[in-house]
């Protein structure tokens, strides 16, 4: 999941199989398939993470937080409050 590149290369996009996402660093277990949905943006978005402490989340603006391994750290991208694909979602 994490080092996602902005033009071409990012695989995991349009990979809808089931199973889990992990951080490509340490294997923290970070989303499931199920949360994942199609999205205009170039990298995999996701409505929810696996479990609390998945990630870490910091807050950049009142919209977007910064998103990080909850286990190593590592930068994951963001989440985009009320942008998920219903109302009150947010993506990953």
């Amino acid at each position: 999941m994490s080092f996602c590149r902005f033009v071409g290369g990012e695989i995991y996009k349009d990979h809808f199989k089931p199973g889990i996402y992990v951080c490509s660093n340490c294997n923290h277990p970070l989303f499931s398939s199920r949360s994942k949905f199609a999205h205009s943006s170039p990298w995999p978005a996701f409505t929810d993470t696996l479990r609390e402490d998945s990630v870490t989340k910091l807050m950049e603006t009142l919209t977007a937080y910064k998103v990080l391994c909850g286990k190593c750290g590592s930068g994951l991208g963001h989440e985009f409050v009320n942008d998920g694909p219903v109302e009150g979602k947010s993506r990953f």
